[in-house]
């Protein structure tokens, strides 16, 4: 029912000024009720602490934060950082930096040339060393390699992020659009 309104708002407007739509948009909108446990409750623990530079600096501000606090989240939160591959946290970190700066196909391309080295040889330890934990031996105690954040360096970080130089690999490229509008093209 809403939806029809606010369509038939935006009808009427018969405008393309982004601060007219954003106030008849903002005129439907509702702060929606949030479950007990919801992250939004914790957005200012998460801005403060996922901010850092670093995943180090991330893990440091957990433990700051968890130091202040008397509930479990935190802990838990620290707990699954900790047992994670320091690879794939590095890799992650590095991958939503510089994704929140490009494209929607930008980042799949990134993320496409990221898994073609996993996939390849000796840059998928982490992978099946994971899947044995889980999977195979059903220990949960995966033996990561490199087994520390501090051991791994900024060029080890890029290698996973070069161009693949296998010949039965290439990147990921998608076609071009012209009938895009301008706007549109950084969210698509």
């Amino acid at each position: 029912m809403a939806l029809s309104l606010l369509e038939e708002a935006l009808y009427k407007a018969d405008s393309s000024d982004p601060d007219i739509i954003s106030a008849i948009i903002d005129g439907f909108s509702q702060q929606p009720v949030l479950k007990e446990n919801s992250a939004y409750h914790w957005l200012d623990i998460i801005d403060r602490c996922f901010s850092r530079r670093t995943v180090e600096e991330i893990l440091s501000a957990l433990e700051m934060e968890a130091v202040d606090r008397a509930d479990d989240l935190i802990p838990e939160m620290i707990m699954s950082l900790k047992k994670a591959s320091p690879s794939s946290l590095k890799i992650s970190l590095r991958l939503i930096r510089e994704g929140r700066l490009q494209g929607v196909g930008q980042c799949l391309a990134l993320e496409y040339r990221v898994v073609c080295h996993v996939l390849q040889g000796e840059l998928s330890r982490d992978l099946f060393e994971g899947c044995r934990a889980i999977l195979l031996d059903k220990d949960r105690n995966p033996k990561w390699e490199p087994s520390k954040l501090d051991l791994i360096s900024d060029d080890m970080v890029d290698r996973y992020f070069s161009k693949v130089e296998d010949e039965r690999w290439e990147d990921l490229k998608f076609p071009a659009r012209s009938n895009i509008p301008v706007y549109a093209i950084a969210k698509l």
